[in-house]
């Protein structure tokens, strides 16, 4: 079995969070299963040998199976837990017409 025949067997297992939000972002994180980390590439990881994802371009996140909508970016890492990654994309600016008085 290759490497990404074992990484399909977590996918199925990857968490993913309700969405919160702020004023100017929408945010969520997803919680890969422990034992996938041990399969992802080793150019994912920070170089000090913390264990420690780095931040992940969509491509990257896509690659080992996170399914999300357009817009989301990989923006943190939460180092205590390197198995959570955490998401943001930024809300519609929605720009109401002023209202005429008459």
């Amino acid at each position: 079995m290759n490497a990404r025949d074992k990484l399909e067997e977590y996918i199925d297992r990857i968490h993913y969070s309700d969405r919160y939000s702020d004023d100017f972002y929408e945010y969520r994180h997803v919680i890969l299963p422990k034992p996938m980390l041990k399969l992802l590439p080793k150019s994912y990881f920070e170089q000090d040998g913390s264990g420690v994802l780095r931040i992940l371009a969509e491509d990257e996140w896509r690659g080992i199976g996170i399914t999300q909508s357009l817009g989301w970016e990989h923006y943190e890492v939460h180092a205590p837990e390197p198995h959570v990654l955490l998401f943001r994309r930024a809300k519609e600016q929605v720009v109401k017409a002023p209202v005429k008085r008459k």
